[in-house]
């Protein structure tokens, strides 16, 4: 008479291979969500510049100059153009300079401290705007910021 083992449950290799297979999903899934963090953190900074690309744009429009601070512009203070990641939106000499903030401690996934200038470039009746990622990685900068 033959014994008949019953398999109930899983095997110790095939739970080893779920954890492997959950392993590698993991190794590929966490750079990408931590990439789509920084972005979601840069575009927030972008979003509070286009007010100050605006200020800009009508000061010059007007009087044929770039502003040399918020004030000249017709902006509330650089401190007070802010969000959950930007501190401040700083205008001077028509550059817009966006500073950001965050958790020290989640350096890796974060943009704060760093900073990104925008500068304009006159084209004889618009006006042009070209990144500079003085602290931030340009992988991280929007599309039009990486030419």
């Amino acid at each position: 008479m033959s014994r008949q083992r019953l398999s109930a449950g899983f095997t110790l290799i095939e739970l080893m291979i779920v954890v492997a297979i959950i392993a590698i999903l993991a190794a590929i899934a966490i750079p990408a969500y931590q990439n789509y963090l920084i972005r979601a953190q840069v575009s927030e900074g972008m979003v509070l510049a286009s007010g100050a690309k605006a200020a800009v744009w009508d000061f010059v429009s007007n009087t044929g100059r770039y502003p040399s601070n918020n004030k000249s512009a017709g902006m509330v203070s650089s401190s007070s153009i802010s969000g959950k990641y930007v501190s401040s939106v700083d205008v001077t000499g028509g550059k817009i300079t966006v500073l950001f903030q965050g958790p020290a401690a989640n350096s890796h996934i974060s943009v704060g401290g760093k900073n990104v200038i925008l500068s304009p470039i006159d084209l004889g009746g618009s006006i042009d705007w070209t990144c500079k990622p003085s602290t931030i990685d340009p992988r991280y900068l929007p599309s039009a910021c990486r030419k």
